[in-house]
């Protein structure tokens, strides 16, 4: 159910965006000098991720006190489905930033009981539309649609296959499911017209709400990585689901993001079920 404060909220965090958003930019100007850390053998840290989390939750809480948040960083172990909570990766694409690979952002998702409510995707190095002073802002707020620094945003309007643009993320932490991954990378690539691995999740979700991604696809994402793309989606008139097919939730899981139109083909394609 959708909640009067929502657009209060969205508010909130946009405004946590933006710090943060002001503090990556910033710090990216010295970024031969970042110490890397390791979470695991391939996938990093670094104080930037630690201080653009520390500046949402100071902002967040400055204005939403009873609000509860899960970041990535300094608290991942949360419930993400109860009560009021901010759901926060501070630096997605962080592989990225490290390299100077121009895609990474800020994403924020506030839920009430698992709905999600009002959400944020801050697009820190690409702009887009209007002038922004960084980056582009994707908002939504639950029933009042989704925008690109202010401007409305719709799925796109492609009904074939053969001319969708697909994007993806790698297994890069669980080889496990590589097999399972390539087989459907091998069944899409002659279908599609092409597919792309850009390296932040809450960003691909946030080309598939403005159009420029047909559907996106990950055999695992962090509730954190797509919480507000989520949101951003559904109030784009897209569809988000998990592998079979039951509407995306605010944990970690499968993600299958379409223009709604694909989805069907899209999952039938993924699962190796001739196509409807």
């Amino acid at each position: 159910m959708n909640h009067p404060d929502r657009h209060r909220w969205r508010d909130a965090a946009v405004q946590a965006a933006a710090v943060a958003a002001e503090f990556i930019a910033q710090e990216s100007r010295m970024r031969d000098a970042i110490t890397w850390q390791s979470k695991s053998a391939t996938d990093f840290v670094s104080h930037v991720d630690i201080g653009a989390e520390e500046r949402i939750r100071a902002t967040l809480l400055a204005q939403i006190p009873d609000l509860r948040i899960v970041g990535e960083e300094l608290g991942a172990d949360g419930d993400t489905e109860s009560g009021l909570v901010a759901i926060v990766d501070p630096l997605d694409g962080t592989t990225n930033f490290l390299h100077g690979s121009p895609n990474y952002g800020v994403s924020i998702c506030i839920a009430l009981d698992g709905v999600p409510q009002a959400a944020v995707v801050h697009d820190i190095a690409r702009t887009s539309g209007a002038s922004h002073s960084i980056g582009t802002v994707f908002t939504a707020t639950a029933g009042d649609g989704a925008f690109a620094n202010g401007v409305p945003m719709r799925v796109s309007s492609i009904t074939e296959p053969p001319r969708a643009l697909i994007g993806t993320g790698f297994p890069f932490k669980d080889v496990a499911r590589a097999e399972e991954y390539l087989g459907m990378m091998r069944r899409l690539m002659p279908v599609v017209s092409g597919m792309r691995r850009a390296g932040s999740a809450a960003l691909d979700l946030s080309d598939v709400a403005m159009g420029r991604f047909d559907g996106f696809w990950e055999l695992w994402l962090n509730a954190w990585d797509l919480a507000a793309g989520v949101l951003l989606i559904r109030e784009a008139g897209g569809k988000v689901t998990d592998l079979e097919g039951n509407d995306a939730r605010m944990v970690g899981g499968t993600i299958v993001a379409s223009n709604a139109v694909l989805h069907d083909w899209f999952l039938d394609i993924l699962n190796d079920r001739s196509p409807r």
